[in-house]
């Protein structure tokens, strides 16, 4: 804003002449200043500028103003004579108002007139000034902040000058709350509740930024707090001062007031926030939360009194095979309960009689007062997950897609664990496809389901078409998944399988660990790939893993493959100097390769040192024993190995069958060989040409070595 023409030259010239410390004395107590009509600046409605109007100004004597000045401004920092002036909260606020506009109008009128000096400035604000103290004399500070303080007309200043005098009061008043906020707000700060906050969110770890942002955000709470407390007082206050003033009027008159409330003229309207809450559409939302309570806080179930309490407890003490239908049907008949009462009879049931729970909340499905949902279904059907109870799930599954109800994505999901438990991929299957048939996602907890079960179904490549999927759709699988199916693959002796899962490890940001690693040697070692599978076994040293007990054992299971004994036992010798110390699998393996080698001598100094690290063997010592006591002609010994590998005949493969029915075979146990394929054909494994042939030449021997494995079980 150019405040440059708002004063004329005569007028500088006159308020020079004035000496703001020292005042004429009149009786009137006002000076006479000369003051030409150009403060009220004309419309510009030509061309012409406001330096072209300043030129053509003329002083005309008729026109004096009259300034009161009884009560002098200081503007230069002497000390004031205002001797009656009360020191009152509004004098001080009046004080520090007309400060800081005195200090924002010289700054202004210091950069429009550049040329005049300290005392032409101050006789400029002792106009102004004194024009702002009359106005405000007459409303207060509002009279020059109010909406229409700007249009407000004056005769002594133009209408520029005097918006801009209304803009800078504006910002003064501004800058004044502003400051009364901060100091209040400070208060606040050192306050006790706002310490203790502080001290507690430092107690439980938060530093820094965020700890001085809570800091700020609960002060600034607390006196947000405060205000509306103290709004409230005054409002009570102004009531009761009414009041009060009412019944002093009232009395005087001697007669009883009939008071009521005033006349309502149009709506109410009030507001919260910033929401006008009698907008009609609140009461909308107002019903359907009342609604929603409903639903979301139901009603208290009934009380049970009387037969139907003592009916109550005669389902609680159910026993195992009594028949819960008829005092269902009795308490129904008692108490006709609505949803909640069966609720809460479930739950007493679930914490007193748990073993009859799943029994007796599979009928209550049915009862029509229920009111059953898919919800229902679903969680009770993972409960008998949860307890390994599939069977009954299941029938639980079937009775919900008899009854109509039609499954949600949690009901999905938790027949697709039920299957996967059960080991039932297939159906786990057909369970994701009618999940992705209603529009629905699988989450990443199908997915490891579904990955695991094809993991022990001996379906990897399935399990990782599913891995791929979920990599599609942005879902990290996690490690557990690699790690399955780099198992599986490394199992099966598929290397380039595994070595992509391998891969695909990395690039997901998983580092090469000893497991991984392992798997890696056992993969190459079943294929026969001896130099790959060594070649990862001392990448694995070179990265930082110690090989352990399981991946030197993996290794020297390779070099059994290709009978490099000199090999191995260089790689035990290597070992060993570095501080590495077999166990029960390296000790495991060889045994197994010194009995192929017929070195039986040397394989029972072995088993010596198995039975001194006091661990319990693994299963395939007892393959690698019983093939080396048939071959060792050791009957008892054989005998005693092959009845613990039938107990635990769910164990052995396709290789590890062919391997014991050979060596009984060869051996002379021709009946425990045809007894272990008979096992072998009944468990599925197809057995090989070679096996098949010996096995049809060893039914026409008539003589042989007979069994005595059942002479020694009786025994």
């Amino acid at each position: 804003m150019n405040l440059r023409f708002f004063f004329s030259r005569r007028t500088f010239a006159h308020i020079s002449k004035l000496n703001p410390r020292v005042l004429p004395s009149h009786s009137s107590g006002y000076r006479c200043i000369a003051t030409p009509p150009l403060f009220q600046l004309p419309q510009a409605n030509g061309a012409s500028s406001l330096a072209d109007r300043r030129k053509s100004t003329k002083f005309d004597n008729s026109v004096v103003r009259y300034i009161h000045t009884s009560q002098e401004v200081d503007l230069d920092g002497s000390p004031s004579n205002l001797e009656h002036e009360s020191e009152s909260e509004n004098d001080a606020t009046m004080s520090e108002f007309l400060s800081r506009f005195s200090w924002i109008m010289r700054k202004k009128l210091s950069e429009c007139y550049p040329e005049c000096d300290k005392s032409t400035i101050d006789g400029m604000l002792v106009i102004i000034v004194g024009a702002v103290v009359s106005e405000m004399e007459k409303g207060g500070l509002e009279q020059m902040t109010g909406p229409a303080a700007s249009k407000m007309p004056s005769q002594d200043f133009s209408e520029d000058l005097w918006r801009t005098v209304w803009e800078v009061s504006n910002v003064v008043l501004q800058d004044m709350e502003k400051e009364k906020k901060k100091e209040k707000m400070k208060g606040f700060l050192q306050s006790e509740e706002v310490k203790e906050m502080y001290r507690f969110a430092g107690q439980v770890g938060i530093r820094g930024d965020m700890l001085r942002e809570l800091r700020f955000k609960w002060a600034r709470e607390k006196m947000e707090e405060s205000e509306f407390y103290e709004s409230l007082e005054s409002f009570q206050k102004g009531e009761s001062q009414e009041e009060s003033r009412e019944e002093i009027v009232g009395g005087g008159e001697g007669e009883e007031r009939v008071t009521s409330l005033p006349k309502r003229h149009g709506k109410i309207k009030y507001k919260i926030y910033g929401l006008d809450l009698s907008d009609p559409k609140w009461a909308e939302v107002a019903d359907k939360i009342h609604e929603n309570s409903e639903v979301m806080l139901p009603k208290e179930p009934k009380p049970v009194s009387g037969k139907c309490k003592v009916v109550a407890e005669k389902i609680m003490s159910l026993k195992e095979g009594d028949d819960p239908a008829p005092l269902l049907g009795e308490w129904v008949e008692l108490l006709q309960p609505s949803r909640i009462d069966w609720i809460a009879l479930l739950d007493r049931l679930k914490e007193e009689n748990s073993h009859r729970y799943f029994e007796i909340a599979e009928l209550v499905l049915g009862e029509e007062s229920f009111q059953a949902n898919t919800r229902d279904y679903s969680k009770l059907i993972d409960a008998l997950v949860k307890q390994n109870r599939l069977d009954d799930s299941e029938r639980i599954l079937n009775k919900m897609n008899q009854n109509g109800i039609l499954p949600d994505v949690i009901t999905y999901s938790i027949e697709v664990h039920m299957y996967c438990k059960s080991g039932n991929p297939d159906k786990a299957q057909a369970a994701l496809d009618n999940l992705r048939a209603q529009g629905l996602q699988p989450d990443i907890k199908v997915y490891n389901s579904m990955i695991m079960a094809y993991v022990k179904a001996g379906k990897p490549t399935l399990g990782e078409t599913l891995m791929r999927e979920m990599e599609t759709r942005d879902l990290k699988p996690t490690k557990e998944i690699y790690m399955a199916l780099l198992s599986a693959f490394a199992k099966a002796g598929k290397t380039v399988d595994a070595d992509r899962i391998s891969s695909t490890m990395q690039f997901a940001g998983f580092e090469p660990s000893l497991e991984s690693c392992t798997l890696m040697v056992e993969a190459y070692g079943r294929a026969g790939d001896v130099d790959r599978a060594r070649g990862n076994f001392d990448q694995m040293i070179k990265i930082g893993h110690k090989p352990d007990d399981r991946c030197t054992a993996s290794m020297l299971s390779a070099y059994e493959k290709r009978n490099s004994l000199d090999e191995g036992l260089n790689l035990l010798l290597e070992l060993e100097k570095d501080g590495f110390t077999p166990g029960v699998a390296t000790y495991t393996v060889l045994v197994d390769w010194l009995s192929k080698l017929e070195l039986f001598d040397e394989a029972e100094q072995v088993l010596e040192k198995i039975g001194e690290t006091g661990e319990v063997p693994p299963f395939e010592l007892q393959i690698s024993l019983c093939d080396m006591y048939v071959k060792a002609g050791a009957e008892k010994k054989a005998l005693q190995a092959l009845g613990v590998i039938e107990s635990k005949i769910e164990k052995l493969d396709s290789d590890d069958f062919e391997r014991i029915i050979r060596s009984l075979r060869n051996g002379g146990f021709l009946q425990d060989a045809r007894r272990l394929y008979g096992m072998m054909e009944t468990r599925g494994f197809m057995p090989s040409g070679s096996l098949k042939i010996d096995m049809m030449a060893s039914q026409v021997v008539k003589s042989g070595k007979k069994s005595n494995f059942s002479m020694l079980r009786g025994k």
